[in-house]
């Protein structure tokens, strides 16, 4: 009888089928490294879309403001209420963030990284006329996955880290926005956003 009417033997079908075994095990291991680096892909750009997402949104906010002057709970003569730091900014709009549930003129806006507490970016606003405007805003929006957020204010000078509307008596020519974000365990930061303002006339 010949081999091949003998049929395979128990060794040589062990090693078909560690052959194969192994083949698959290649395959599946390729598989695996495929849709890790495909679900690394798409975290990549789910984080990069919010941090786009929410430096757009900010930069919306601050285009919005008006030159808005009243007084603030610190002196009674009517001042720009426009005033900054790298982590926070204060300003009057027409458009706010996050409208209220019926038309208001004027809205008191603050944007600011909260680092104690729950951080992340924060969100308050109040509806103007009112007295204390800033100082009693109510928190309408809280985004945790923000980790970095800083400001800059363009004058004739070049840029500040601050700004005073009382002091200077007017709004910045424009503001600088930097925004980082950590979302399913990536950071990331978009390069600086500037964003054009109505200057308030000279008074």
């Amino acid at each position: 009888m010949s081999r091949r009417q003998r049929g395979f033997t128990l060794i040589e079908l062990l090693l078909a089928l560690a052959i194969v075994g192994a083949l698959l095990a290649i395959a599946f291991g390729g598989l695996r490294v495929a849709v890790s680096a495909w679900q690394r892909g798409e975290d990549r750009a789910e984080a990069h879309q919010h941090v786009r997402s929410v430096a757009l949104t900010l930069a919306r906010a601050v285009s919005a403001a008006y030159p808005y002057r009243a007084s603030r709970s610190s002196g009674p003569d009517p001042v720009v209420l426009f005033a900054g730091t790298d982590k926070r900014v204060e300003f009057v709009s027409q458009t706010p963030p996050f409208a209220f549930a019926i038309p208001i003129a004027f809205t008191a806006v603050i944007l600011s990284l909260d680092e104690a507490g729950e951080p992340g970016l924060v969100v308050r606003q109040r509806a103007l006329p009112n007295q204390d405007p800033f100082d009693k805003a109510e928190i309408v929006y809280r985004d945790p996955t923000v980790v970095g957020l800083k400001f800059g204010y363009l004058d004739d000078g070049g840029w500040k880290d601050t700004w005073d509307g009382a002091e200077s008596k007017a709004t910045p020519k424009a503001v600088k926005i930097t925004v980082g974000t950590s979302l399913n365990g990536r950071t990331e930061e978009l390069p600086p956003i500037t964003v054009s303002l109505r200057i308030a006339p000279p008074q």
